[in-house]
């Protein structure tokens, strides 16, 4: 079985790799919050909600397939070679069971804020249709999108630093499925950072003057105070 070649490689690995956890969880508690606050979830769309449950469900099988089942990691290592490390890690795990817990809870939100029975539809990250439909990211806690940036990247530098150390790239195409799906997110995390950010920025709300600054006139002018 394959086993790290060099002891700093496998402390940076697991650094990126907590790190990777700690950014991808904390991700989902923004738009939590936020829709705690407002008692409301409208601006969040309940068919990306519904895409994330499904991908992050799907994601936590296969990691706890290849992670825990020894029968599938034989079978990885018959394809891919004995010497060949296993790609999912503990962070893997971890990172998907606390996302389709959080996942879960903000469709609980949207059934006990909504009142009124979901609609499950079926797209392509249709809050990004929706977000350009109302010109407008307000209720899509931007949070959310940026910590789980960190959390992609992250975890492209764990698998970077697993690759260098086994001098191969078996790492990303003997686990294409996070491979894709790494890429897939970082791109729409962009496409959503340009949303906020660049084509439908948040404006700002126009302060009243300072009371201490307004002119006030005399109650009593001077024709009639002689």
């Amino acid at each position: 079985m394959g086993s790290w070649n060099s002891m700093e490689m496998e402390v940076l690995s697991l650094t990126f790799g907590w790190i990777a956890f700690f950014a991808s969880s904390f991700c989902f508690y923004p738009q939590v919050i936020l829709n705690f606050k407002r008692k409301s979830v409208v601006g969040l769309n309940q068919d990306f909600v519904v895409l994330n449950l499904t991908k992050h469900s799907s994601y936590l099988i296969y990691n706890a397939a290849v992670y825990f089942s020894s029968d599938v990691q034989f079978q990885y290592h018959q394809k891919y070679g004995f010497d060949q490390m296993i790609p999912v890690a503990a962070n893997d795990v971890a990172i998907s069971i606390h996302a389709v817990l959080l996942t879960a809870f903000t469709l609980f939100q949207i059934a006990i804020y909504d009142l009124y029975l979901i609609i499950l539809g079926f797209g392509w990250y249709p809050a990004l249709v929706m977000n350009f439909q109302r010109k407008s990211t307000t209720g899509f806690s931007i949070g959310y999108i940026l910590l789980d940036l960190l959390g992609g990247s992250s975890n492209y530098a764990q698998m970077t630093v697993q690759s260098v150390d086994q001098h191969s790239w078996m790492n990303f195409y003997g686990n294409i499925g996070k491979t894709l799906l790494l890429t897939v997110s970082t791109f729409f995390d962009f496409v959503f950072i340009s949303q906020h950010y660049v084509l439908y920025p948040v404006k700002k709300t126009i302060k009243s003057p300072n009371p201490d600054l307004v002119t006030q006139e005399p109650l009593v002018t001077s024709s009639e105070g002689a």
